[in-house]
């Protein structure tokens, strides 16, 4: 494996897994790094996964967990996406990569720097092109969804999500307590307003609206009251549960343009 076409995600969620696909398809080699109780919502295209089960595919695209950088090359060459435990991106030190690409979405930086690698890339707010990045990707729906910036910063965090099939807050369950979250239905279930989704001790999460639910949060994972912790589609079409989102794939595509920008930038300058 050539180490230029070395690209580590830091998080591991469904939008993470949207631009690790794009990346991977487009012949680079990635690594991804996740906390060890994944809070993803749409479990079922997340490679975040693996960590749970050991393993999980996304599409057509394996992956396993890695429990160190050396287990996660040799992965590599056998044409598996590695998965690390790696909160803090430890393994940044040993892998060396050519590409850092923040996409934890936490809405703000946690902690990466634009000298982490050669070229790094910052995946929605919380991130200046320039300042602690070399490029920022748009996240927000609308005519900007999956632009790559290289000056200035995606826009700032709304907390209203994104419009689908005409509903927007609606179509996303939240957590109703603090606790430990349990599970009631399954992702792709087809769901009717007022059904119960899962529960935090002895209080319900409820939809409130029909459609397919397409995120939901694994039982045993702690929330807090409001914690995003479910989505209902109300397109109805339980296929979209299995496939990586447009949104995921317009900000793969971004990433993707800004990786290969950034790389002509460089050998132009090493001319």
């Amino acid at each position: 494996m050539n180490r230029q076409d070395l690209i580590l995600i830091r998080g591991a969620g469904d939008l993470a897994s949207g631009i690790a696909l794009r990346l991977w398809r487009a012949g680079f080699a990635v690594v991804m790094t996740e906390i060890a109780v994944p809070t993803t919502i749409r479990r079922t295209v997340a490679f975040s996964q693996a960590v749970v089960d050991g393993a999980c595919v996304v599409e057509d695209l394996e992956a396993r967990r890695a429990e160190n950088p050396p287990e996660a090359l040799a992965l590599l060459e056998r044409g598996i996406l590695p998965v690390l435990v790696d909160p803090d991106c430890r393994c940044r030190a040993e892998l060396k990569p050519e590409v850092l690409v923040d996409a934890i979405l936490a809405k703000r930086n946690c902690g990466t720097a634009v000298t982490d690698a050669p070229i790094v890339i910052g995946v929605g707010p919380g991130f200046t092109a320039g300042l602690d990045c070399h490029a920022a990707v748009e996240t927000m729906r609308g005519h900007s969804l999956g632009r790559a910036l290289y000056t200035g910063s995606p826009l700032p965090n709304t907390n209203i999500p994104g419009l689908i099939g005409g509903f927007a807050g609606e179509r996303v369950l939240r957590a109703p307590a603090d606790g430990i979250f349990r599970e009631a239905l399954r992702i792709g279930d087809r769901v009717r307003a007022g059904d119960v989704a899962g529960w935090v001790g002895e209080i319900p999460m409820v939809c409130t609206i029909d459609g397919v639910l397409r995120g939901l949060l694994a039982s045993g994972v702690p929330v807090r009251k409001g914690m995003k912790a479910g989505d209902v589609d109300p397109r109805n079409e339980p296929a979209y549960c299995k496939t990586a989102s447009d949104k995921a794939l317009a900000i793969g595509g971004g990433v993707l343009e800004a990786v290969l920008h950034l790389q002509r930038q460089i050998e132009k300058e090493g001319l």
